[in-house]
């Protein structure tokens, strides 16, 4: 089946979707995007991400490209025309073409590129690499220092998924002064006599909506959380680990660099969080 695309006011046949060569998205990874999970064909946690979007846009001084209205509308129509149950709904912002290449930003009136397209996956929720936990290896952090910013600058992920990859692993945890930041895609979490413990906010990592939701939920559940910087060494002693997303959710970490965490399955915390996520979020979904 042919997916139906939104590229700058238009809903189209994936096949007919273009941009322009000159787009600084393309040139420059001059490009902000949000990811949105869809579950019962609804959306978790849209304002989230359109809050967050516009925050993006703002750090790099981009124009938004329309209202959190109109983006609700289309994320919507984009569900509808594709028939997504489960899935996600990707979307990018660039700062647009003004038809050559060049480092200095385009003039102001230079139109914004917004690209949005869907991705069916039945089973997201009921994941079964969630009941079995994931493995990962611990890699350096190379990346520029704005992380807090989501921008499309994702080829030391995309290589630190490879490394992970190539050791018979899942994803990699990134390491920078001795602690760990984040996942290649998702924030980092251990857990230690009951304690969450995940780095705090900083332009080191990513503000995580479903970051935001898992502490909250946490709190409200009396779970401890602390929020510090902790080293992989103290990640690899940790009773159980976890990573939280917008595609994953709450995933159990069962291994770190070959060392197994607790008894090598994934842990109580981090599978009551990723079923106190999915119940509440579902309810909240729109």
């Amino acid at each position: 089946m042919t997916r139906t695309v939104y590229v700058n006011g238009e809903y189209l046949p994936e096949t007919e979707a273009k941009v322009s060569i000159f787009d600084r998205g393309f040139l420059m990874a001059d490009a902000v995007y949000e990811v949105t999970s869809v579950l019962d064909g609804k959306l978790i946690d849209f304002e989230g991400h359109a809050v967050r979007l516009k925050r993006s846009l703002d750090e790099l001084q981009m124009a938004e490209p329309c209202s959190k209205d109109e983006l609700l509308e289309i994320h919507r129509k984009l569900v509808e025309l594709n028939g997504i149950t489960e899935g996600l709904v990707y979307l990018q912002v660039t700062r647009g073409s003004d038809g050559d290449r060049d480092f200095v930003f385009p003039s102001a009136d230079t139109k914004p590129t917004l690209v949005l397209f869907t991705q069916n996956k039945p089973g997201l929720a009921d994941n079964p690499a969630a009941k079995k936990g994931a493995k990962i290896i611990s890699i350096e952090d190379i990346r520029w220092g704005r992380r807090d910013i989501k921008t499309v600058q994702l080829l030391y992920p995309s290589m630190g998924k490879m490394m992970a990859k190539a050791a018979g692993c899942d994803d990699a945890w990134m390491i920078e002064d001795g602690y760990v930041t984040e996942g290649t895609s998702n924030n980092a979490y251990i857990v230690k006599n009951g304690k969450i413990i995940t780095r705090p906010l900083s332009n080191d990592i990513l503000h995580g909506i479903t970051r935001k939701a898992v502490l909250r939920m946490a709190a409200e559940a009396q779970m401890e959380v602390e929020e510090r910087l902790f080293t992989i060494d103290e990640a690899k002693e940790a009773d159980e680990a976890f990573t939280t997303s917008a595609s994953a959710f709450v995933m159990p970490v069962v291994e770190i660099d070959g060392v197994a965490l607790g008894d090598g399955t994934p842990g109580p915390i981090a599978t009551r969080l990723r079923e106190i996520y999915l119940d509440e979020s579902l309810k909240a979904a729109i």
